[in-house]
């Protein structure tokens, strides 16, 4: 495979997953123009159109899907391959790919950095940041080897096993009225000011949290949207606000006049998987996978991360460890 038709297929794989020229055109980096010549160029190499198009869209026939999903193993393949072969020559580490999500638990990248595996004492981790739905993305065009991600978009071409899992934090000034709760559920939280992530921050954990909330007969007052965590501080430190959080968002604003408490409502329970494409063959990636998982199982089934802000989570939320006043806990290992 040229490194020329290398790059047409990569333009191929990313117009498949996207089904639009702008988007395939960022995600490549590269321009509308040079994208749509790729497309006629593999096309007119392959011998059969791969994609149907007109002016307002674009869709992938048959004979593209076959193309795609084969395409897709052979670049992942061949980037690989190139890897190893640097790394042999070069009596250099082999390189694991690893993505997490901005709002990864803190202990459990830690925990897949302490990991160690005999059989490849040269292994080097690289560890990327995505939201969770472009990290499934980044693991299926083999972009990287596993992904860390909370409530990712299930596919059958994605292995995933759970890791972690725990509750929204509701974070808001110490003396608001909701903190005289262990925790909260979302009647509570009826006709105040919401700070909430960017719907296209996770679509589906957005639709969620709304869907929840009208099920209850919920409707804030306002709801203002973030892209990070710290981007919520102003609107609590105004006093009035009520910000979703996870654990990692909740420790990375905390201060000395903020608290926070446990969102009890079992459809928003937060879960984080590890996940790797299911057609992976890759023994480091399994091994590494594998280990970092059994590495988890030899903790407790509750890790606690002390906040250092006063009265913190709850001590009477199922999601927590009983007694557990002052800290924010996670629950982890397998099921």
């Amino acid at each position: 495979m040229t490194r020329n038709l290398l790059s047409l297929v990569k333009s191929a794989i990313a117009l498949a997953e996207s089904l639009n020229f702008s988007r395939a055109a960022r995600m490549r980096h590269i321009s509308q123009p040079t994208l749509t010549k790729h497309i006629f160029a593999l096309e007119d190499w392959v011998g059969v159109p791969l994609f149907e198009r007109d002016h307002q869209a674009v869709g992938i026939n048959d004979a593209g899907r076959a193309f795609i999903e084969e395409a897709r193993m052979s670049v992942l393949y061949f980037d690989r391959a190139v890897q190893a072969a640097r790394a042999v020559a070069q009596n250099s580490e082999t390189v694991l790919n690893i993505g997490r999500s901005p709002d990864t638990d803190p202990f459990l990248i830690s925990t897949l950095l302490s990991v160690r595996l005999p059989l490849f004492p040269l292994l080097k981790v690289e560890l990327s940041s995505q939201f969770s739905c472009d990290l499934v993305h980044d693991v299926l065009a083999g972009a990287i080897d596993l992904a860390i991600a909370t409530e990712p978009p299930m596919s059958p071409m994605l292995s995933a096993a759970k890791i972690a899992q725990g509750p929204f934090y509701i974070t808001m000034c110490k003396d608001d009225d909701a903190a005289a709760y262990e925790h909260l559920s979302m009647a509570a939280l009826n006709g105040r000011e919401w700070v909430l992530f960017e719907r296209r921050v996770h679509p589906a954990l957005y639709d969620a949290i709304i869907r929840v909330a009208q099920e209850r007969r919920v409707t804030p007052a306002q709801i203002h949207h973030v892209m990070t965590a710290e981007e919520a501080f102003p609107f609590i430190a105004h006093g009035r606000c009520l910000a979703f959080l996870t654990k990692s968002g909740a420790l990375r604003i905390a201060r000395e006049k903020m608290t926070v408490r446990p969102l009890m409502e079992e459809p928003l329970l937060l879960r984080t998987y590890i996940a790797a494409r299911s057609d992976n063959k890759s023994k480091i990636a399994s091994e590494f996978m594998r280990a970092f998982v059994k590495k988890l199982s030899h903790f407790n089934t509750v890790k606690q991360l002390p906040l250092p802000v006063s009265a913190q989570a709850a001590s009477g939320s199922p999601y927590d460890k009983p007694g557990s006043s002052g800290t924010i806990s996670t629950l982890i290992g397998p099921e």
